[in-house]
């Protein structure tokens, strides 16, 4: 593992502040928003559709606490756009937005570097304010919007959104998310692929390196990875780059690439400051989590006995819900991984808790790794990469 502490020069103007927004492009997006209200403890927040004289797409947006997800369908016939994501890479996340300070320079800025402009900088307004955007496209068909408030913005969510056309009186009833705020967004690319999509968010954005690991450090039996993270210059914004690295059989992240047709969002981390609350109310609403075999726990408290740090959560309680935790001499972080939340082995979600420990879970990527190559296992898809580098099932 190395960690980076150069954040290089000061951008000269502009600011990236936060991740604002991730877009989903699915294709039932009332029914999806609905699964993340349900399952994830989100509550609707706005909508854009026929009845806000949104014509063309629907927008389904749900928040909880700092976290905003907004679900995106086709609303005609015809749609390619919409349409061709969908049969490449299904319900995915298409866009990630931040919201900026100065986009017009960081539009400017990111074209001189190379980076290729989707939509020039355009502004849209209501009754509660106005906003500026930017479209810049990143690895595959994923995209970063750029968000410039001119002006306090006192509505919902954006320009053009309206109150949500149904409160479901089911929400209030069930147990609290205690979701924070997006904590890192994971894109998985191709192998050989990460280290040009990390160098373009230092030239075209001007994102430094936060951390990075090989596959020397991250291996199991079967699979390896690598992974860097890059991050703005004030690490509000954390985007770890992963791809696989060759192993006896295809790891999860060819696993993922291939299912997705190619690059994109492999999971998004939400921060919360009471775990072990968070996924007992979570698995009493009926989300799916990865499970961690017993033998995880009993090497943790081994290594924990010698180590600097005291984990002040109750190692039963975590070993029961089947949190992991990694830490290092000045701290530690607890973590705990969904399984896919759609049929295809893609996007997933991650619940974390940080105590002084700014690192993703290396140590628990191992784990990780097996759990997913379980979930592999059962979908016949932890296969031995013959000669010909095709893919047979083992048996």
């Amino acid at each position: 593992m190395t960690s980076y502490t150069d954040k290089g020069e000061k951008p000269e103007r502009g600011r990236f502040v936060k991740f604002h927004h991730v877009t989903f492009w699915v294709s039932n997006a009332k029914q999806a928003a609905v699964f993340y209200c349900d399952k994830m403890g989100f509550e609707p927040l706005a909508y854009k559709g026929l009845e806000t004289g949104s014509r063309e797409v629907v927008s389904h947006v749900i928040r909880q606490d700092k976290i905003l997800f907004a679900f995106e369908s086709a609303l005609n016939p015809g749609n390619e756009e919409i349409g061709e994501h969908l049969v490449k890479h299904g319900d995915s996340v298409k866009d990630i937005a931040f919201q900026v300070e100065d986009c017009d320079f960081l539009v400017k800025k990111a074209k001189e570097r190379g980076a290729v402009i989707v939509r020039e900088p355009w502004v849209e307004q209501d009754e509660y304010g106005k906003a500026k955007y930017a479209i810049v496209q990143t690895y595959g068909d994923t995209t970063h919007t750029f968000i410039e408030f001119l002006g306090p913005y006192k509505g919902l969510f954006l320009p053009g959104y309206k109150e949500p056309l149904f409160k479901d009186p089911l929400l209030p009833k069930l147990p609290p998310g205690c979701l924070s705020f997006i904590d890192h967004i994971v894109g998985n690319q191709p192998d050989d692929k990460m280290v040009p999509v990390s160098d373009w968010y230092q030239k075209c954005l001007m994102f430094h390196r936060f951390w990075s690991i090989d596959d020397k450090q991250i291996h199991t039996q079967y699979s390896a990875l690598r992974s860097i993270v890059v991050t703005n210059y004030e690490e509000t914004i954390k985007m770890p780059i992963n791809e696989p690295a060759p192993g006896k059989r295809k790891s999860q992240i060819q696993e993922y690439v291939d299912y997705n047709g190619g690059p994109g969002v492999q999971h998004i981390a939400l921060n919360t400051s009471n775990i072990i609350q968070a996924i007992i109310n979570l698995r009493a609403r009926g989300m799916d989590f990865l499970s961690t075999p017993d033998t995880y726990y009993d090497t943790l408290r081994e290594k924990l006995k010698s180590a600097k740090i005291k984990v002040k959560e109750d190692l039963d309680k975590l070993q029961e819900l089947k949190i992991l935790v990694d830490f290092d001499d000045k701290g530690y972080l607890l973590q705990i991984f969904t399984k896919p939340v759609q049929d295809r082995p893609t996007l997933f979600l991650e619940v974390i808790q940080r105590h002084n420990h700014f690192g993703f879970g290396a140590g628990n990527f191992k784990s990780l790794f097996e759990a997913i190559e379980k979930d592999q296992d059962a979908r016949g898809n932890l296969t031995v990469l013959t000669s010909e580098a095709q893919p047979k099932a083992f048996y």
